[in-house]
């Protein structure tokens, strides 16, 4: 007969950074601080839509948890903490600022940060670049105009890289729930991407620029013609 689940915790290396940055640790508070902007930052991204705002949640949320560490009981580990502490800040803003509004079907937001990062060669291609600048612009239009629910949920479990069961303690759901919302976000995200990418195709596989001039060089001088 299979005990009780165990009880979850905080991983030994979030206690020994905690009990370091209570004694104010430099290191320690910047080692958290590092390991955690990307993932605060897209939550409170997700529920504002504004770049300066989730930036100052994000700062907003720093200060409430370094100066009351001593809630901070490990019963979940210091990201999910963080996590909750910066989307109720988000939150709380969101309601301040339309209330009696549901946050659940405002209008869109400002939709200027980067939410997925392309990777760029050693020597960057202009013309690639633009195509990759201009996909990811469809991507994050489409992922801005997803409802907050499953915005929320795809944010967390796809870009962020979070699992199930960290994402339905995050945002307080069944771990069904978190599954059934990536389900119908994905399928939005689709469709709206779909509907959207058309122009963006016409310009795949660009071949201009420096490509174009030394292909036609090549050819030329082949043919036998003065470089």
């Amino acid at each position: 007969m299979q005990g009780a689940p165990a009880p979850k915790t905080a991983p030994v290396g979030d206690t020994d950074l905690v009990a370091r940055a209570r004694a104010r640790d430099e290191t320690a508070i910047r080692s958290i601080i590092q390991a955690n902007n990307r993932r605060l930052y897209r939550l409170a991204r997700g529920i504002l839509r504004n770049d300066s705002e989730a930036e100052d949640v994000v700062q907003e949320t720093y200060v409430r948890a370094f100066t009351h560490l001593d809630s901070f009981r490990g019963d979940s580990s210091l990201a999910t903490w963080l996590s909750r502490i910066a989307m109720n800040e988000a939150l709380g803003r969101l309601r301040s600022q339309r209330p009696g509004v549901e946050w659940t079907s405002l209008p869109q937001g400002t939709i200027e940060a980067q939410i997925i990062q392309f990777p760029l060669a050693a020597q960057t291609d202009p013309e690639k670049t633009m195509a990759q600048r201009e996909i990811q612009n469809v991507v994050e239009h489409a992922i801005d105009e997803l409802p907050e629910p499953f915005r929320l949920v795809f944010i967390t479990r796809v870009v962020e890289g979070m699992n199930v069961e960290e994402t339905a303690e995050i945002l307080d759901l069944k771990p069904e729930t978190v599954k059934t919302r990536l389900h119908r976000a994905r399928a939005l995200l689709r469709e709206n991407v779909e509907r959207k990418i058309g122009p963006v195709v016409m310009e795949a596989f660009p071949f201009a620029g420096r490509r174009c001039e030394r292909l036609t060089d090549a050819v030329l001088k082949r043919l036998g013609f003065q470089a």
